[in-house]
């Protein structure tokens, strides 16, 4: 049965459940049918986005979400100017190749020309070396085609979940928080030009193995350059806590999500895969068999390190008592040990976006 599913051209919903919830020998061979498939078309190379958080203020009140604006336990603050750019400086120096840079929702005047600026300086002090990706939230498409012409060139949005019904279990049901805006700026960021990325949370309650399925089509559809998608983790300061009883278990989780890796790069071969942090919260080598299984990005954590703590989008972040110098020397070992290579210096973009961009220009 799996054989004959792993030999379509495209998978359909019913092959998208089935293989979501394969174990044994039919779950190796997901995996190993995966890893093929990444080989032959992005490779064992895996590209690095030194993280940057640069704020944890939000306008935003997601149910799931540790810094939600009306969580009152959070320590609030945002990087300076010199933090920001000194990280860049960091990941250029130590040829990381791209830096993502992530912050809580936020659309002030104020906050629009901070990451402006920002862009511009990193350029001017990189050469125009280093590669960009925001993932700064909900914006006009004025602001997003301003950040694009100051040096941005990717942008991660995540959906969190493509179900419109599940949605609103997750998020307040206002105009701040509406389904349709979402999907809309994704729709956006692909006109002016960006890489797209999006994702979704993996175990969420009320959430189902047909949710999923359509969370995978839903990225097919939207034509996707990148995804950045891992295990739902709770928190105990937001309402889904409450659900926590209906909850599969945090291995179960963890399963589930390298399903989905492994899944998406059959369906989508040459677009670029993160393997999240909250692979790693679960598993110490989470992330390396995220690799395994799919995934061709890492994102090592450059924030300064007296700040990571209060950037708890969930509970049990790995890695907050490091500094950037200690992520740097385990990434070779991690990766190797999975028999990659990391592609320092490259700014490792989506081979579906310049497959596209080549089409669009012949």
């Amino acid at each position: 049965m799996i054989q004959d599913i792993l030999k379509k051209q495209k998978l359909n919903r019913e092959d998208i459940i089935y293989l979501l919830s394969v174990t044994g020998e039919d779950e190796k061979t997901l995996f190993r049918h995966a890893a093929q498939i990444k080989e032959k078309t992005v490779g064992n190379t895996v590209y690095l986005r030194g993280l940057i958080e640069m704020s944890n203020v939000c306008a935003k009140d997601c149910l799931y979400c540790g810094i939600r604006k009306s969580n009152p336990n959070t320590n609030r603050y945002t990087l300076d100017e010199n933090e920001i750019l000194s990280a860049i400086r960091f990941a250029h120096e130590n040829r990381y190749g791209s830096v993502a840079i992530q912050s809580g929702e936020l659309n002030s005047p104020a906050f629009i020309h901070k990451v402006d600026n920002m862009l511009r300086q990193a350029k001017e002090i990189t050469h125009n070396e280093i590669g960009i990706t925001l993932s700064c939230g909900e914006q006009t498409e004025e602001t997003y085609r301003r950040w694009f012409n100051s040096g941005a060139h990717r942008y991660l949005l995540r959906i969190e979940s493509s179900d419109e019904l599940l949605y609103y279990r997750i998020h307040p049901r206002d105009r701040n928080h509406s389904y349709d805006i979402r999907v809309e700026a994704l729709k956006t960021l692909r006109k002016i030009g960006y890489q797209v990325g999006t994702g979704v949370m993996i175990g969420l309650p009320f959430q189902t193995v047909e949710h999923l399925a359509d969370d995978l089509i839903f990225m097919r559809t939207l034509d996707i350059d990148m995804c950045g998608m891992g295990p739902y983790i709770e928190h105990k300061e937001t309402p889904l806590y409450e659900s926590r009883e209906e909850l599969l278990s945090i291995q179960e989780r963890f399963r589930l999500t390298l399903h989905m890796i492994a899944i998406l790069r059959i369906m989508m071969p040459d677009i670029n895969i993160a393997a999240t942090t909250a692979l790693q919260a679960i598993d110490k080598l989470g992330r390396e068999k995220a690799i395994q299984v799919g995934a061709n990005v890492l994102m090592p954590n450059i924030t300064p390190g007296k700040y990571r703590d209060n950037y708890s989008l969930y509970e049990n972040k790995p890695c907050t008592n490091e500094n950037a110098d200690d992520c740097k020397s385990c990434i070779n070992i991690r990766v190797q040990m999975v028999n990659h290579e990391v592609g320092y210096a490259g700014w490792g973009d989506s081979k579906r976006f310049e497959k596209r961009k080549f089409n669009l220009s012949h």
